[in-house]
């Protein structure tokens, strides 16, 4: 017989309602036993949706549950740690929002105590789950690019207005569009690329009144290869998301992966063509076939947040390798360090530990 895992969810924002609820729900191997959110706006909505599920006020009454096995936190970055390491304590599993903490030292803190009790400890980084990242890792592995030098990627979005009472705009321990958007793009490119040797970063604060960082450029270097990695808040019309060099042909790539876009208008994991990309955003593969510069149109590789989830079920259930570790996640956070010292030092800095 299948394992069955009680799952809860602490935080109900758009993590949760978003890319939470919607995957554990879909897994035959979770029973989501529990939301928490102090808002009563959310906790209906939760109710409306998920009407087995029991909506509690505060944290404390899913960690100390003790039917709970696995609890996702969905709460703000600053209550990570502190959420994180009281839901291990109490002998749960846990899988926190990227980004996975404010700091290394509150990520080697977690990493640590989840050893210690042998509780599986995993980070949502999900977009190494779109259609684009899985793309990009079919066309790197493949003949046409040739030998990669040049590696650019963006999350743009425009959004000129602030948004009232948005914790990630204000100026709190991880606020700002680098743990968020951020954090997405440099999990890719050490996911593709491993560590670099080296990091340079520019931020800047673009819309007025705003009191963190909005827009970022990352310079990650290798050798012989250059990973830019950009996101700005005042992007109308964006241009590529993905950009490829090679010293045989070029790969360029438009449009962000659909199945964000699907969880918001209501579209559940497991509808018909989950995840795939319409043609009209597959990207152009162009190379050189004897001697005439030929281009591909490359099918995108379709989406898959579930795959995500059943590793963590797998994880927990059959003592399956994490794909997404916590160690992974640390170094996140660590780029994200070295990131604010390029930026504050206005100078390329080299990786440390």
């Amino acid at each position: 017989m299948k394992r069955i895992i009680n799952t809860a969810i602490i935080g109900f924002g758009n993590s949760g309602q978003t890319f939470f609820a919607p995957f554990i729900a879909a897994n035959p191997g979770f029973d989501l036993k529990k939301i928490s959110t102090s808002d009563p706006v959310k906790a209906a909505k939760a109710n409306a949706i998920y009407p087995n599920t029991e909506v509690v006020d505060d944290a404390e009454s899913i960690i100390k549950d003790e039917s709970i096995e696995l609890v996702f936190i969905a709460s703000p970055n600053t209550s990570h740690l502190y959420l994180g390491k009281k839901a291990l304590l109490a002998g749960k599993h846990v899988v926190v929002e990227k980004p996975f903490t404010v700091t290394t030292a509150e990520a080697d803190e977690l990493i640590a105590l989840a050893k210690q009790l042998n509780l599986v400890l995993s980070v949502h980084h999900n977009r190494r789950f779109d259609s684009g990242h899985n793309t990009v890792k079919k066309v790197i592995a493949g003949a046409g690019l040739g030998r990669l030098v040049e590696y650019e990627v963006h999350y743009d979005r425009f959004r000129r207005e602030l948004r009232p009472g948005a914790w990630r705009e204000k100026p709190l321990p991880g606020s700002g569009i680098l743990y968020d958007l951020g954090a997405h793009l440099i999990d890719g490119a050490l996911d593709l690329f491993g560590l670099p040797d080296a990091i340079t970063c520019m931020m800047l604060t673009q819309r007025p009144g705003l009191e963190v960082e909005d827009n970022f450029e990352i310079i990650l270097t290798y050798p012989g290869l250059k990973v830019t990695l950009k996101g700005g808040m005042l992007v109308k019309v964006p241009g590529p998301v993905y950009t490829l060099y090679g010293d045989h042909g070029t790969f360029i790539k438009y449009g962000m992966d659909v199945q964000e876009e699907d969880l918001k208008k209501g579209i559940r994991p497991g509808s018909p063509d989950w995840g795939r990309e319409p043609e009209s955003i597959w990207g152009k593969l162009t190379s050189e076939e004897n001697g005439v510069d030929v281009t591909h149109t490359i099918e995108s590789e379709p989406g898959r947040y579930q795959d995500y989830f059943q590793n963590v079920y797998d994880a927990i259930a059959n003592d399956q390798e994490l794909i997404v570790k916590p160690e992974q996640a640390r170094e996140t956070i660590r780029i994200i360090e070295l990131c604010f010292q390029s930026n504050r030092e206005k100078r390329t800095v080299g990786y440390s530990v």
